[in-house]
């Protein structure tokens, strides 16, 4: 009986922090559109990429307030953020930092390390592929290990840690496109797309006048760290738990031979994340659960780049935003 009290006490603590981290998070989206107006969605998809605790990849031509909306992420969830503009030229240390020698009053020699600007808590990467791959692997690796290591020695990362990199999807001469094993490094690949009439009536009266709005602060890193293990505690229904599975699999080449559309599908991290993200936007919801509604509104970010069409699939004219969505009609 104790036991089932303690269960009941538990489950109370769950619904009060979820009920408490939800209505800060409401917050933080509301400020953000205060700043970023109609990209709804693209706010929505990234908090629940941070939330998740993943890195997201934005997908979008010139112009559509990707390094803005990173900058008001920044002062809204009360993180340090910084910023690195990827070039040709650029090398892993720029990225990482270096050591350097340093001579004291004493004549005695030591290095020092310098920290580069990874060492933030949101770090946009913008044209992520306009660098070598070298570079690109040295951040990379950063996101995966939550680590570097400069000279032998071990550095930690801050907490949180969340890249939100940028790609242009016109100019693709002269770059070195990520690697799917590199890709599959991102929780989420959000297309940012033109905002419609209204809201482009919006953005020329809020950023063209005497006055322009600014990002307020809604969280802390603290309060966001507590968020990100909330979203881990939330319970997962069974059914939902099958519609991840039976998606993430049916995105997979056919064994059998049957359907000839997939080339290469996504792997068990894809799984991981859905099955995070579905709770993490329960949450931004203000639900204690995610629902299968998630399951099938994340799916095509989570899997598209994930997955590549069989040439025949392509010289059909096949996309692989039809493809998931065909998939999505199994389990809906």
């Amino acid at each position: 009986m104790a036991s089932a009290d303690g269960v009941e006490k538990l489950e109370d603590a769950i619904v009060r922090s979820a009920e408490q981290v939800a209505g800060q998070i409401r917050a933080a989206k509301e400020a953000i559109s205060t700043v970023i107006f109609g990209q709804d969605r693209v706010i929505e998809n990234t908090l629940v990429t941070i939330l998740s605790g993943g890195h997201a990849l934005l997908i979008g031509v010139p112009g559509l307030a990707k390094t803005k909306l990173v900058e008001t992420l920044g002062v809204t969830l009360g993180l340090d953020a910084k910023r690195i503009q990827f070039t040709p030229d650029l090398m892993p240390s720029d990225i990482l930092g270096a050591e350097v020698l340093d001579e004291s009053n004493s004549g005695k020699r030591s290095f020092r390390f310098i920290a580069g600007p990874v060492f933030a808590q949101l770090l946009m990467a913008d044209e992520i592929n306009r660098a070598s791959p070298r570079t690109q692997s040295a951040l990379l690796q950063a996101m995966q290990e939550q680590h570097i290591t400069v000279a032998g020695a071990r550095h930690d990362l801050p907490k949180p840690f969340h890249v939100l990199a940028t790609q242009n999807p016109l100019e693709q001469e002269g770059t070195y496109p990520l690697p799917e094993a590199q890709l599959d490094r991102f929780l989420m690949e959000i297309d940012v797309d033109y905002p419609d009439r209204d809201a482009e009536r919006r953005i020329l009266f809020e950023t063209t006048g005497a006055e322009e709005t600014l990002a307020k602060a809604s969280m802390n890193a603290e309060i966001l760290i507590a968020a990100q293990r909330l979203v881990r505690r939330l319970p997962v229904g069974d059914s939902v738990v099958e519609a991840i599975l039976s998606l993430v699999r049916a995105a997979r080449p056919d064994p059998d031979g049957g359907d000839k559309l997939i080339a290469w599908g996504p792997g068990p991290r894809a799984s991981q994340s859905l099955m995070l993200a579905v709770r993490a936007r329960a949450l931004l919801d203000g639900r204690l659960a995610p629902s299968i509604d998630d399951v099938l509104d994340l799916a095509e970010p989570i899997l598209k780049h994930r997955m590549a069409l069989t040439f025949s699939a392509r010289a059909e004219g096949r996309t692989i935003p039809d493809v998931i969505k065909q998939l999505k009609t199994r389990i809906g």
